[in-house]
């Protein structure tokens, strides 16, 4: 799938995963709605993500918290998501 901007193997593979597990739920809609609607605020959840990190570190592994959250400070990011999304329920 052809990015405006490269994405590493691993961030694409995180992308691809998450697409994945909302078609699989059914949950194409509404994840595209909240996307839509998140993406002049992602910088801004990014950086909350990095700071409640520390507490989430106690209920999930920290690794995948700290490369969603570093992936949502990329732009970009949002509407690669919403075109993964979009590209599995066809």
């Amino acid at each position: 799938m052809d990015e405006p901007t490269a994405f590493t193997e691993e961030e694409a593979r995180l992308l691809d995963r998450i697409a994945e597990e909302v078609v699989r739920r059914r949950l194409e809609v509404p994840a595209i709605f909240l996307l839509e609607s998140m993406k002049p605020l992602s910088f801004v959840g990014a950086q909350a993500m990095h700071f409640f990190q520390p507490i989430v570190a106690a209920f999930l592994p920290p690794d995948g918290w700290d490369r969603l959250a570093s992936l949502l400070e990329r732009r970009e990011t949002l509407e690669a998501l919403i075109r993964r999304i979009e590209a599995k329920v066809e």
